[in-house]
C-alpha cells in the first residue's frame, strides 16, 4: 500500500493548525512578549517534534505496546507539566513589548512537544495510518517528519502572531482576564481530550 499523500498532508494540516497545548502557549507567549521576540521558541517548539518522530518511526510505538504502563506514566507526567503551564498561562497579563523578563528560549521551545500529551498521539496515529509497509522504516520516517515540520513552520508563527494582535486589543482592559483564562481552559481541555483517548483534535 502507497501513501495517500493528498491525505496525509490534509490529516496532519488539521492536527498542526487546531487547539492544542503548544499552540495554546505560542498564542499566549506571542501575546505577553510579542511575534519578533517570540520566533525562537516558537522554531524551538516546531523542532521539538522531531524527538518523538524518530524514536517513534524506529520502534517505539511496539515498546509501548508491549510495556503499556510506562507510556501511561509518559502521558501523565506530560499531562502534569502541561497543567502546570496552562496555571501560568491564566495568570499571565498581557504588555507587549512592555512584559518583564525575556521571552521563553528557542531552547526551551525544543522541551515543548515532548513533554505534550497531544503531540505523542497525533505522532503515533500519523504513523498507525499512513505509514506504508512498502518503504523503509527511514523512509516513512523522514515522510513524516518533514511533513510535520513543514506544516509546523508555517502554522505555529501564526499562532505566536495573532497572540500579538489579540493582545493589542485587550491589553490592560477587563477582557484580558478572561482571555488568559480562556486560553488556559483550552489547553487544560485538549489535554483532557487525549487523556480520555481522543488522540486526533
Amino acid at each position: 500500500m502507497s501513501i495517500a499523500y493528498a491525505s496525509l498532508l490534509g490529516f496532519v494540516g488539521a492536527q498542526v493548525a487546531t487547539p492544542g497545548p503548544a499552540n495554546m502557549v505560542m498564542l499566549a507567549t506571542g501575546a505577553r512578549f510579542g511575534f519578533r521576540a517570540t520566533v525562537p521558541f516558537v522554531f524551538g517548539v516546531a523542532l521539538s517534534k522531531q524527538f518523538i518522530i524518530w524514536p517513534i518511526g524506529f520502534g517505539m510505538m511496539a515498546v509501548m505496546q508491549s510495556t503499556p504502563i510506562l507510556f501511561e506514566i509518559l502521558k501523565w507526567l506530560s499531562a502534569a507539566y502541561i497543567f502546570w503551564l496552562a496555571w501560568r498561562v491564566a495568570n499571565m497579563r498581557l504588555s507587549v513589548g512592555q512584559a518583564t523578563g525575556t521571552a521563553p528560549s528557542f531552547f526551551a521551545g525544543l522541551g515543548v512537544h515532548p513533554l505534550n500529551p497531544k503531540a505523542w498521539g497525533v505522532v503515533a496515529a500519523t504513523f498507525t495510518n499512513f505509514a506504508s509497509p512498502e518503504l523503509s522504516a527511514l523512509s516513512n520516517t523522514a515522510l513524516i517528519a518533514s511533513v510535520l515540520l513543514g506544516w509546523q513552520l508555517l502554522l505555529h508563527p501564526v499562532w505566536a502572531f495573532s497572540g500579538e494582535k489579540i493582545a493589542a486589543t485587550v491589553a490592560g482592559t477587563p477582557r484580558e482576564k478572561y482571555l488568559m483564562w480562556g486560553l488556559a481552559a483550552l489547553t487544560v481541555l485538549s489535554v483532557l481530550y487525549v487523556l480520555l483517548g481522543g488522540y486526533i483534535s
